[in-house]
């Protein structure tokens, strides 16, 4: 039994030049290892997203259900979100 599938793909002529020029660069031997790093890179992004919403979201979620004075108003939002921005932009600096 096979355990690979082939694929035809369109892609946007801007990707399909980044996909032949990683391997003309020599980073990669074919454009399925490309395809195939890229979709590893993807699913690693899903799953570290799904553990933030699972072990950060999730509980903050169930703590504000449990506690609602814990919950902060569209004023104090604003606040910490300027002084982020704030932060951020002095940083850049």
């Amino acid at each position: 039994m096979r355990t690979t599938r082939q694929f035809s793909i369109t892609l946007p002529n801007e990707m399909a030049d980044m996909l032949r020029a990683k391997v003309e660069a020599g980073e990669y031997a074919s454009e399925s290892e490309v395809v195939r790093d890229g979709l590893r890179a993807l699913a690693a992004r899903d799953r570290a997203v799904e553990a933030w919403l699972r072990e950060t979201v999730v509980p903050a979620a169930q703590a504000l259900k449990a506690d609602p004075s814990q919950a902060l108003t569209p004023e104090q939002v604003r606040e910490h979100l300027a002084r982020r921005r704030k932060a951020t932009l002095k940083a850049e600096a």
